[in-house]
């Protein structure tokens, strides 16, 4: 069993601004992309954590979508995910938790994990990496993980960072580690 972290997949996004900087024509081309790239790295026994905005527009296709994803999904809300939407996340048998936020511990580190960035560790202590609260976010859009490191210990899991793969939570402590280690 896996962890992996994910957000803003956006299924049913049919605008242009989303789907032509991950690399699609049409959204979709990008809702079968992600569930190809989800499903060729996560199995059934794995846990997915979304940090937000699964699905915009259509939701009866958002809601096939999500369907079709392996593992055992947990959602944090994020600003497009309306209580409608919530209650259609909470049908599928493949989510196990829908929730505003999450504290993941996970071997020796701390994770707040939202939707929004938000500062919740910072470097002028002298306190070694496992010792912070880190901050697994999305939100942004942005197609770098450190894209708000200048603020605090905060890296950025949407789907844009990682070429619309989720990122397995080992790799991000390694990148975090490597970034932390450098200043």
């Amino acid at each position: 069993m896996s962890i992996f972290i994910t957000s803003d997949w956006h299924f049913c996004h049919n605008k242009e601004f989303l789907y032509v900087p991950r690399g699609f024509n049409n959204e979709y081309d990008m809702n079968n992309a992600i569930i190809n790239n989800h499903n060729s790295i996560i199995t059934q026994d794995d846990d997915i954590y979304c940090l937000g905005d699964v699905m915009l527009s259509n939701g009866e296709i958002g809601l096939e979508c999500l369907k079709q994803l392996n593992g055992k999904i947990h959602i944090i809300i994020g600003n497009h995910d309306t209580d409608n939407k919530i209650e259609m996340y909470k049908t599928c048998p493949n989510v196990v938790e829908v929730c505003a936020a999450a504290r993941l511990r996970y071997k020796g580190y701390h994770f707040f994990l939202s939707h929004y960035p938000c500062l919740c560790g910072n470097y002028d202590d002298g306190k070694y990496l496992k010792q912070h609260m880190i901050n697994l976010c999305g939100h942004v859009h942005t197609q770098d993980p450190f894209y708000d490191w200048d603020k605090g210990i905060i890296f950025h899991c949407e789907i844009d960072t990682n070429n619309c793969y989720p990122w397995l939570l080992d790799d991000i402590i390694e990148k975090l580690k490597e970034k932390y280690n450098s200043i």
